[in-house]
């Protein structure tokens, strides 16, 4: 039996490019962007900071800000009817 080649960032070139309008530098308030605990947010993926990212299948969901580690947030998400805490980098993410 074959071994899968690849990891988490396989299959992704279609979802992770940028729209023709999106492309460029990314703005800084976007980037510093703070949140408190509580916020409600959305996962959305810039593509062009790929530290912090979370995985493909929560792209698009909401969660909750539930702290903080260094410059990254912890975010509850329910995943597949499952209760996850991630951590996300700030710029990955969008206030709902």
């Amino acid at each position: 039996m074959a071994k899968r080649t690849g990891g988490s960032g396989r299959k992704t070139r279609g979802w992770t490019r940028k729209n023709v309008r999106r492309k460029g530098k990314i703005s800084l308030t976007k980037y510093f962007q703070t949140f408190n605990i509580g916020d409600r947010v959305t996962l959305k993926a810039e593509t062009a900071v790929q530290g912090g990212m979370y995985n493909r299948r929560l792209h698009g969901k909401s969660g909750i800000i539930d702290g903080q580690r260094g410059k990254c947030y912890f975010v509850n998400v329910n995943d597949q009817g499952k209760a996850k805490k991630i951590i996300i980098h700030p710029v990955h993410l969008e206030r709902l």
